[in-house]
């Protein structure tokens, strides 16, 4: 798309009173495809633009992250049971997940959900708990749930199960699934998954080496899981900005 062009659409979809809430969520598509946390055409990030949470944004239907715009993103509505009548209906798995969880979780703004490699297999194995080896680890220390009741795809059935034991937590291990975070935005939902991923990769290598592990004291994991919730906020705004910053100027039709 010419440079012209880009600006063009940009400039005419600029009045979309979800506008940035679009950039914000997209961003975070384009980036979870560069980090190859992402699967095939599935897998979906939803983000609240209502005040009752029930009105939301998420991924059309069988479009891949790398290619998503912002102008493209659909707007449902949690309570609106014609949603899969709709020409563009989002996946019915998108539906049954996210769905359930703006309807019963009004503090999952942005919602993110993902089968990320080394998430998954923390989630595959018989105990799924993050145990607090090192500074990552420990951000999550007695912060996740874990769900170890898997009933299959995440159809309504399934959505609405998920969203009653996600309660007021921020990040689910589903286990035999993947992983799911709840934050206030989409700058904290990414770090979230970012860091889980990042987390899970070192605990899944360390058991990996056959080698016994070098647990953190409750204490001292406590402690830093509590440093962690009052540092990552806006380290997460300043990573998420830099991210941004990148597209604009690498793929800059994000942002149409």
């Amino acid at each position: 798309m010419a440079v012209s062009e880009l600006k063009q659409r940009s400039e005419e979809f600029r009045n979309d009173p979800h506008y940035e809430q679009r950039v914000d969520l997209t961003c975070a598509f384009r980036w979870v495809y560069r980090l190859d946390m992402h699967e095939s055409v599935a897998n979906h990030f939803s983000l609240s633009v209502s005040e009752d949470g029930s009105k939301f944004l998420i991924n059309p239907n069988g479009r891949h992250f790398s290619k998503i715009r912002a102008s493209e993103l659909l707007l449902v509505d949690a309570h609106d049971r014609k949603t899969m009548s709709r020409k563009d209906a989002p996946d019915p798995t998108a539906w049954g997940l996210h769905g359930s969880l703006h309807r019963n979780c009004p503090h999952a703004r942005c919602v993110m959900h993902a089968h990320p490699a080394y998430g998954t297999v923390l989630a595959s194995l018989a105990d799924s708990t993050m145990l607090p080896i090192d500074q990552n680890t420990a951000r999550f220390y007695n912060r996740v749930i874990v769900d170890e009741g898997f009933g299959g795809m995440a159809f309504e059935e399934e959505g609405e199960r998920c969203s009653k034991l996600l309660g007021n937590h921020k990040v689910m291990i589903m286990g035999n699934h993947g992983v799911l975070v709840a934050a206030p935005s989409v700058a904290e939902a990414f770090d979230d998954l970012y860091y889980f991923e990042r987390a899970a990769r070192n605990l899944i290598l360390a058991y990996s080496t056959g080698k016994d592990l070098k647990l953190l004291s409750n204490e001292v994991a406590e402690k830093t899981a509590r440093q962690w919730e009052d540092y990552a906020t806006n380290v997460g705004l300043a990573h998420f900005s830099e991210l941004k910053a990148i597209l604009d100027e690498e793929e800059p039709d994000y942002r149409t």
